[in-house]
């Protein structure tokens, strides 16, 4: 059995996930494709013939293929968890950790019923990032920052960090793919937030203020309704392009 990695940020996070594969499945052949072309490519020339993905880095990716791609978003599956934790919406605000993420976080906090924030990043110095500003109302507000993976924490720390010193009441992390490269749990576990959770789309060990939530029945349904020849776009998290 080979598992495939595809890495469209050049071969740096590709490396480190091909690393902790290993570790876990020494056993397995595990082969790493470093560009988005390459990657659509070698999975045609496999014999694929659709790919069924879950919160791409970015959504224009799926324009390196030429067969049908279908995206699903695990923001429908974040906003559930959430609600049934029942917040006080009226103190609750949704905070994107960049310009970039701003739409993703508008939709769960639409899911949520609650505020949107934005966080403003400046570059005080050469490979750093900073908030540097917050538009919207945070302080004493519990905060939620959604993105679509976590690497090794650094910067998602630090300005978790910042938040706190603006005002900011409780804060939660979520994101899609748990990476956890380096010292990344560690780091999380440190910072002063009540928990990180992401998806099983990548597995990563629970403990501490890690949590998991499954995407296995929202990529059964999406199977089941290819199969059957059904629209994709109908199920949750089925038709969120961003």
């Amino acid at each position: 059995m080979t598992i495939l990695v595809i890495d469209g940020q050049g071969g740096k996070l590709g490396k480190t996930l091909v690393e902790n594969i290993k570790k876990s499945f020494p056993h397995l052949e595990i082969m790493a494709v470093g560009t988005n072309s390459a990657a659509s490519d070698v999975m045609r020339r496999a014999g694929a013939d659709r790919v069924l993905t879950m919160d791409l880095h970015a959504a224009q990716i799926q324009g390196f293929f030429d067969i049908p791609v279908n995206h699903l978003s695990a923001l429908p599956l974040f906003g559930q968890y959430y609600n049934d934790m029942h917040f006080d919406t009226d103190n609750l605000v949704v905070v994107s950790p960049d310009v970039g993420r701003a739409k993703a976080a508008k939709k769960l906090s639409d899911m949520l019923g609650c505020d949107l924030a934005i966080a403003h990043k400046g570059r005080p110095r050469h490979n750093a990032a900073e908030v540097m500003g917050i538009i919207g109302d945070i302080k004493g507000k519990t905060c939620i920052i959604n993105d679509d993976m976590i690497d090794t924490a650094g910067t998602l720390c630090a300005n978790v960090k910042e938040l706190k010193a603006m005002g900011a009441g409780d804060i939660y992390v979520c994101a899609t793919h748990g990476i956890f490269s380096g010292p990344a749990i560690e780091r999380l576990n440190d910072a002063p937030i009540v928990e990180c959770v992401v998806t099983d789309a990548i597995p990563v060990e629970v403990g501490g203020k890690i949590k998991t939530i499954s995407v296995a029945e929202e990529f059964a349904q999406a199977i089941s309704a290819v199969y059957h020849e059904e629209p994709v776009s109908t199920l949750v998290g089925g038709d969120f392009a961003l």
